[in-house]
């Protein structure tokens, strides 16, 4: 006997799956809707998150990671952001869950720059807007692919998680400070985890 869920998405826009063997899976990532969105201004784009009773009194970071730290914050800004907003285009609890984990990514680097005396890129700037142009034109062809259907949704999690890991062992690569390095490792764990769930999600989805 063939066994169906139907996912939630907006409407017009559900999903079906045939699979018997993935179905407790896709349950768990999917099936369930969103909780009620809380306002606008819950995003991690004002301010430099934990640890604000800090004082820089740790040996400074070269200029070389200075600026890595500072394009990680905002990378992982754009992840959270982007998650967001698939989330409440799709309805789908696997970006309100991993949306989460952006959310504590930006935070422990945001610590990350209080600890070093280093300023907040990501401070004062709207959902979409970066303080690196790349990463600005990244977020509007993911929005852009994103909207296209619930799939594409889910590619745009792949695509943004291959970018993180991609860029997280740079990072670690590029560094020998051990605070820097247990953070990046941590939050490259973290990628690969949010890349297998979304790419769970996509083998239980159909085609188009």
């Amino acid at each position: 006997m063939k066994t169906s869920i139907e996912l939630a998405a907006a409407p017009g826009a559900a999903l079906f799956i045939h699979n018997p063997k993935r179905v407790l899976a896709a349950g768990l990532l999917l099936a369930l809707p969103l909780a009620a969105q809380g306002p606008a201004s819950r995003g991690p784009g004002n301010g430099t998150g934990g640890g604000s009773c800090l004082v820089a009194t740790t040996a400074p970071l070269s200029a070389e990671e200075a600026a890595t730290l500072s394009f990680m914050r905002e990378e992982e800004r754009l992840a959270h952001d982007m998650y967001d907003f698939l989330g409440q285009t799709w309805n789908f609890t696997i970006f309100l869950n991993i949306e989460e984990a952006e959310t504590r990514h930006f935070d422990a680097l945001g610590t990350l720059l209080v600890r070093f005396g280093l300023p907040d890129p990501s401070a004062g700037l709207p959902q979409g807007i970066y303080a690196y142009p790349e990463l600005t034109e990244f977020y509007a062809s993911l929005k852009a692919s994103g909207v296209l259907s619930a799939v594409e949704a889910l590619k745009v999690g792949v695509a943004i998680e291959n970018h993180d890991i991609e860029d997280l062992e740079k990072a670690l690569a590029g560094t020998s400070n051990p605070a820097l390095k247990r953070v990046y490792t941590n939050l490259l764990e973290g990628s690969y985890n949010h890349l297998e769930a979304f790419q769970s999600c996509l083998e239980v989805c159909p085609a188009n």
